[in-house]
């Protein structure tokens, strides 16, 4: 049987697994730690994939690399990396997406050229920034990769010509799905020129092969392989809990949001993935267990103990700032507090409902750029949380599916690799994993007190 691996090179690990071609099963599995912070160095990828997959590719036939989107790797021309690769989490480039919005006409102009309007997450608004901020480093820039097309690159070697998906692509900002073509004049805008960037390969290419001999996909971006590895139907949406929190469907059209809500994304097999992304996921569980001195688990026991609502206390999880809604200098507020409502039963519910509020909100979103959701799959670290799923089927008022733990975003990339290897039409058909379905009775109060909040805070929200 033909061995396929798939590597999900995200923001704090990479994980590898080695797969059935023909079935999908996963036979193997590897993992290492990124470094922390919202840059990176892209040789620290590197080592980390090193150990991750040490001993475990030696014969597998195929391999894809699924990684975090629109982080920004600028290198010369001799191929070295110029700076640390700017990730999609860092915000410091919010005025720059301002101004490209402004300097293009508005928003309605970006959703038009490339289906997205920037925010401090996509490359060109990085790119703007190292412009403004570093303009020696600037100087030295003659190509602009993404973290899967880097990592690829290396894999086959730095080498062969770099190379991206349409998928990836259209998380940067100056890549139109719609046209399937770069929009060299938005990277001009960006950087007074525009360098070189990675041929956009088809969905199911061979780009190149690894010093092992093992054929190389094109590779995506992480939602993208999620997308894959889920084998998404038309009314799946999906909700993933990891650092960030997103929304997304698939569909087979583009779409171009002029409010900025919905990214308008390609995805990894020739169609369209409309996305949403939240900054504050998981880690509001996380810094909200830590306030209250508890475990996860403990915390998850706290919330389900409290009653919907959490007796009037609402928490806006922006603790990082946001994305989605565009407020990236906004902080986290806890609102409703009175001396009866203040105890650890009601903080560890509020944070549960403030984390799904605004995914939430990110499923009303599709469903305006025409995406009917029949049910939602719950994937993701905070997904495990009895606590999660139970909120989450009362705040989306759908049946929530979540689906057995697993690597999805790696196994998706292991199924583009195993796709591009048999040279068929379609991607092989993989077992699509169990779940559990919840079901709960819909909270609208509590959407509602979310949306008050939100509003009272943040009033240029009110449209949301």
């Amino acid at each position: 049987m033909p061995l396929v691996a798939g590597i999900d090179s995200s923001t704090q690990s990479v994980k590898v697994v080695v797969c059935d071609a023909d079935t999908g099963a996963v036979v193997r599995s590897g993992r290492a730690s990124h470094p922390d912070g919202t840059q990176c160095p892209p040789q620290a990828w590197w080592e980390a994939l090193t150990q991750a997959s040490s001993g475990i590719l030696d014969d597998v036939a195929a391999v894809s690399v699924a990684g975090q989107q629109h982080g920004m790797v600028a290198l010369d021309d001799q191929g070295a990396v110029v700076r640390p690769a700017l990730l999609w989490n860092d915000t410091r480039s919010a005025p720059d997406a301002d101004d490209l919005v402004a300097e293009l006409g508005g928003p309605a102009a970006w959703a038009q050229a490339v289906g997205s309007v920037p925010v401090a997450s996509f490359t060109v608004t990085k790119l703007r920034w190292l412009a403004r901020c570093e303009p020696d480093h600037a100087a030295r820039v003659t190509q602009v990769m993404l973290p899967h097309d880097w990592l690829t690159w290396r894999l086959a070697g730095s080498s062969s010509p770099p190379t991206t998906d349409r998928g990836d692509a259209s998380g940067t900002g100056y890549w139109s799905p719609a046209s399937g073509q770069y929009r060299t004049d938005l990277l001009t805008l960006a950087m007074g020129r525009a360098p070189h960037t990675p041929r956009v390969a088809a969905p199911a290419e061979l780009v190149g092969a690894t010093a092992a001999g093992a054929a190389l996909a094109a590779g995506t971006g992480d939602n993208m392989g999620a997308a894959l590895g889920l084998g998404l139907a038309g009314g799946d949406v999906v909700v993933s809990l990891g650092t960030s929190g997103t929304a997304f469907a698939v569909s087979d059209a583009p779409s171009a949001d002029p409010a900025g809500l919905v990214a308008g994304f390609a995805d990894a097999t020739g169609r369209y993935l409309p996305l949403v992304c939240t900054l504050n996921a998981a880690r509001v569980l996380t810094a909200g267990a830590q306030l209250l001195g508890v475990d996860l688990e403990r915390f998850g026991e706290l919330a389900l103990a409290a009653d919907p609502g959490a007796d009037g206390l609402v928490l806006l999880p922006y603790l990082d700032g946001e994305r989605t809604p565009n407020l990236p200098n906004a902080t986290g507020q806890l609102s409703g507090i009175t001396r009866g409502n203040l105890t650890a039963q009601n903080v560890a519910r509020a944070c549960v409902e403030g984390m799904l509020g605004g995914l939430a909100d990110a499923v009303d979103a599709l469903r305006g750029q025409g995406v009917l959701p029949r049910r939602v799959l719950l994937i993701g670290g905070a997904a495990v949380s009895a606590a999660v799923r139970t909120v989450a089927s009362q705040l989306f008022a759908l049946p929530v599916h979540v689906p057995a733990p697993g690597e999805y975003v790696a196994e998706g990339a292991a199924r583009q690799a195993a796709w591009a290897l048999a040279g068929t039409a379609e991607p092989p058909h993989w077992q699509h994993p169990p779940t559990e379905v919840i079901e709960a009775d819909p909270q609208p109060q509590v959407r509602a007190a979310y949306a008050a909040a939100r509003t009272a805070a943040y009033p240029a929200t009110a449209s949301i």
